[in-house]
């Protein structure tokens, strides 16, 4: 397994052998939240930091739930283990965020206001954040989300530094890795089969204009229906379009996808196949969901975050024994890391005080590279300025909330239908 290192730069992207890039997705909708509202006034925090967890339980990204409730549970863990937050243990409260279709968000966000929660983790699609993001600033709760990817919120009225944080890189970037790694894996002639909604939208956009910029054809570019999936004219216009390899971006919709795409003479035994994050999951027997065995052998696909390494996944087992997948994890725990973090130096967990202060503690300053450690420096002297660098990596969050450093892991399916990391690159956005 290699991992190599490589500037990341929002930019056009030029593409030779090596990789020069933009800047990576988790919606299910283009989203309906309003645009957004002042914060309420500043209020001092009750004394104990809650952590409220919005992450799907139900719905068509289910499969991060458990990977993201580990990486909180486990944070928290570590947290209290160490010390706690000025002077008090942290506490953890769940909610389903489900998916845009079940719109159960909303009412689950409610639930955590009403537990008290300073900071809101969640929710894993950039969709389902969106209608929730004005509820939760406007009740000067932090939303910090693990795995939202969505370029809106770096974009417009979600642009300035607020009560809004996330872990996961843009779709820009994974947009640029993807269209490198076709590049690098010879293939000069593809066809994207997306969701039509801003995660499919915005990737099969980037893929696009990254391929293009390097040289390479898009012989077709189809956008699906998310509530009914692609019909047989869209999976023959895949296939007619002979391409040399066949870009897949989906959901849980993958298992139904693949099945009329090898009918077709489409399928990934036939044409290289590639996926994303948001179906980058493991389909073997015993898993959520399942495909036959041999059926996505050599297939590829991109996930933005840090590796799960070995010593991390033994630690989440402590939290979770049954847990198989493991994307958004890490990020899931340095989100609760750095609020907590931000928490002591404020000296008060109220979303207001915590937001403030999430920014610092991420760059510039003594580094650290656990709760307990970076809580050691700050009992040491308060006014220490720490720099937490966590099992996601840098982070270093910037103007708008997102990371200005950040990692997308390359992966390769087995004979199982297993996913297993080959490459991971990380550089700065």
């Amino acid at each position: 397994m290699k991992r190599s290192t490589t500037t990341i730069r929002l930019a056009a992207v030029a593409v030779t052998s090596a990789l020069v890039l933009a800047a990576c997705g988790g919606s299910d909708s283009d989203g309906g939240g309003d645009k957004k509202t002042e914060s309420a006034p500043a209020n001092k925090g009750d004394g104990t930091l809650t952590i409220g967890q919005l992450l799907p339980q139900t719905g068509s990204l289910a499969y991060l739930g458990p990977p993201e409730f580990a990486g909180v549970d486990l944070a928290i863990k570590d947290i209290n283990a160490a010390g706690g937050v000025n002077g008090k243990d942290v506490v953890g409260v769940k909610a389903d965020s489900g998916d845009t279709d079940s719109g159960i968000a909303p009412a689950e966000t409610d639930k955590l206001l009403k537990a008290k929660s300073d900071v809101v983790v969640g929710a894993a699609s950039s969709g389902v954040s969106l209608t929730v993001i004005d509820k939760i600033m406007s009740a000067g709760v932090v939303q910090f989300s693990p795995a939202n990817t969505s370029t809106d919120f770096d974009e417009g009225d979600y642009s300035k530094p607020d009560l809004y944080f996330r872990t996961a890189p843009s779709d820009i970037l994974q947009g640029a890795v993807l269209a490198n790694l076709l590049i690098e894996d010879g293939k000069q002639n593809v066809a994207i089969l997306a969701r039509q909604d801003a995660y499919g939208e915005t990737l099969a956009k980037e893929v696009t204009k990254n391929l293009k910029d390097a040289g390479s054809t898009v012989a077709a570019s189809v956008l699906y229906s998310e509530k009914t999936g692609p019909g047989d004219s869209q999976i023959t216009e895949i296939a007619n379009a002979k391409a040399d390899a066949v870009l897949l971006i989906a959901f849980e919709e993958t298992t139904t996808i693949i099945p009329k795409l090898i009918q077709a003479g489409a399928g990934p035994q036939d044409v290289s196949t590639y996926f994303v994050d948001g179906n980058t999951a493991n389909y073997g027997k015993g898993d959520a969901a399942s495909l036959p065995d041999g059926t996505l052998k050599g297939t590829k696909g991109t996930i933005p975050g840090a590796e799960a390494k070995t010593e991390f996944r033994d630690r989440l087992a402590t939290v979770n024994s049954k847990l198989k997948d493991y994307a958004y994890s890490a990020e899931s725990y340095d989100a609760t890391v750095v609020s907590a973090l931000a928490a002591i130096v404020a000296g008060d967990d109220s979303g207001e005080a915590i937001a403030k202060e999430i920014p610092n503690v991420t760059k510039g300053g003594e580094k650290c590279d656990s709760f307990e450690s970076c809580a050691a420096l700050l009992k040491d002297d308060p006014k220490t300025d720490i720099d937490y660098d966590g099992v996601s990596g840098p982070i270093e969050l910037g103007e708008t909330g997102s990371p200005t450093a950040a990692s997308i892991g390359i992966y390769e399916y087995d004979g199982k239908n297993k996913i297993e990391p080959i490459k991971y690159i990380a550089g700065n956005i």
